[in-house]
């Protein structure tokens, strides 16, 4: 007889959590998720010490802030959408909506955000009666595992069914990869190798893209000193590590001495133009792959690194484009707090140039564009191949949760067939659900067929 492996033990259990629980009532069930939400939030201190003191990645006060508005925003979005039984009635069609659940979901989550991806998701996870088994990055294990015993604390304080989350204890990238085979729904939020491995599960999977944020700024745009700070907290945010997290600026030419200026006060340091192809050779390796010694260093110890000195206060590092060109590796998402600058002749050329860097690496994620013209704004969103273009924002409000856009807030932002993912959207509860439509009969309403054609 075939001895069974540790994935199928974890979702023979996950399987009997999730019947048990299929019976729960619209308020039962949100019970459980602003549980796993509250606990993560409150926990969000010691769970960001442990997150950068394992992974090295990172800041404590990033993580705090990222555990607690993740988990808030979720739960102000989540708390009265509907996800049992009936969800919808169309009066005008006659058909109603049931919500189902999709049965065991696997979640892989990344060594950036172990304990706020495992959160987020799982609230959305838990939301439509679904069980969760997270998969942790091997780099981040330790720390994950402590959030998902907590949240299972929290659950069975509420008398939920055990193992309706579940945590590989000693991941590999072979149970992983046995994970997703076997789940019936996957969640990838991670690197791109993880991703893909992920679609070529043979299971329904939704994946997210890299991202490359490029930043517009409008011919009309003059408030410089407000972008320039929101764009270096931003960017300045867990050092540089986040997706969302904006990597090129492209902006009118006979601006650029009140722009940099404008950055200087908001505590960004300049790269001098000789050390620029330094930083180049330090972010990537030889075989293009990314060098994990730079990813979330602080600008000060970057700039040391590369033989000048900057400010003990400095937040980012800008520096002078070196072309836009496929040749450049600075054109590509880079994973620590640095952004480049790109002056244009035109406000087109500006969106060319992004959209061009953009195809190269990040397409489907997310940019961002200064303006207070709704013509320009409008432009670059017919132009650019992204999932999500904010306006007069930072880039971290693509994943919906500062209260200040419509998007729905989230830990995984797909890039649709840019990206090779399944969705462009903000991956919601709403993605982790099966429904029947229940469609009554009616007065046959077809229109007479040579009317069909006509426009």
């Amino acid at each position: 007889m075939e001895e069974r492996s540790i994935i199928d033990e974890l979702v023979e259990k996950a399987k009997r959590a999730q019947a048990e629980i299929e019976g729960y009532t619209q308020e039962q069930v949100d019970a459980l998720v602003k549980a796993i939400g509250k606990t993560i939030y409150d926990h969000a201190v010691e769970l960001a010490e442990e997150a950068v003191s394992e992974t090295g990645f990172g800041r404590v006060d990033s993580k705090i802030y990222k555990q607690q508005k993740a988990c808030a925003a979720a739960w102000y979005y989540l708390r009265d959408k509907k996800s049992v039984g009936a969800i919808d009635y169309d009066t005008i069609n006659e058909v109603v909506t049931f919500a189902k659940p999709v049965g065991v979901v696997a979640c892989l989550t990344p060594s950036t955000n172990p304990t706020s991806t495992t959160a987020s998701n799982g609230m959305n996870v838990i939301k439509c009666r679904n069980a969760m088994i997270v998969s942790p990055h091997p780099g981040a294990k330790n720390v994950t595992i402590h959030g998902v015993n907590l949240i299972n604390e929290a659950l069975k304080e509420l008398g939920a069914p055990e193992n309706l989350i579940q945590v590989i204890e000693a991941p590999t990238m072979a149970l992983s990869k046995e994970l997703m085979q076997k789940a019936d729904v996957v969640i990838a939020t991670g690197g791109h190798a993880m991703v893909k491995s992920a679609y070529s599960s043979g299971r329904p999977c939704y994946g997210v893209g890299q991202g490359n944020v490029q930043v517009l700024v409008g011919e009309d745009y003059t408030d410089f000193d407000k972008m320039a700070s929101t764009i270096v907290g931003s960017r300045a945010y867990d050092n540089g590590m986040p997706c969302t997290g904006e990597q090129a600026i492209h902006f009118p030419k006979e601006k650029y001495d009140e722009i940099v200026a404008a950055f200087i006060r908001a505590k960004a340091a300049m790269i001098p133009d000789d050390k620029r192809e330094l930083l180049a050779g330090m972010l990537f390796r030889e075989d293009g792959k990314i060098n994990t010694k730079y990813v979330g260093m602080k600008p000060v110890k970057m700039a040391a690194e590369m033989g000048f000195e900057v400010p003990e206060d400095t937040q980012i590092l800008i520096f002078n484009n070196m072309g836009v060109s496929r040749s450049n590796p600075l054109c590509r998402e880079k994973l620590c707090p640095v952004i480049q600058l790109f002056p244009y002749d035109s406000f087109e050329q500006g969106v060319a140039d992004a959209k061009t860097n953009l195809l190269w690496e990040g397409a489907g994620h997310t940019s961002v564009i200064y303006t207070n013209d709704t013509k320009s704004a409008e432009y670059a969103g017919n132009e650019l191949p992204v999932g999500r273009l904010v306006v007069n924002q930072a880039g971290g409000a693509a994943s919906g949760g500062n209260y200040i856009n419509g998007l729905s807030p989230t830990m995984s932002l797909g890039c649709g067939s840019w990206g090779n993912n399944s969705i462009s959207d903000n991956l919601t509860y709403k993605h982790l659900m099966n429904t029947t439509k229940l469609a009554y009969c009616h007065e046959c309403r077809m229109p007479a067929l040579d009317e069909v054609w006509k426009l």
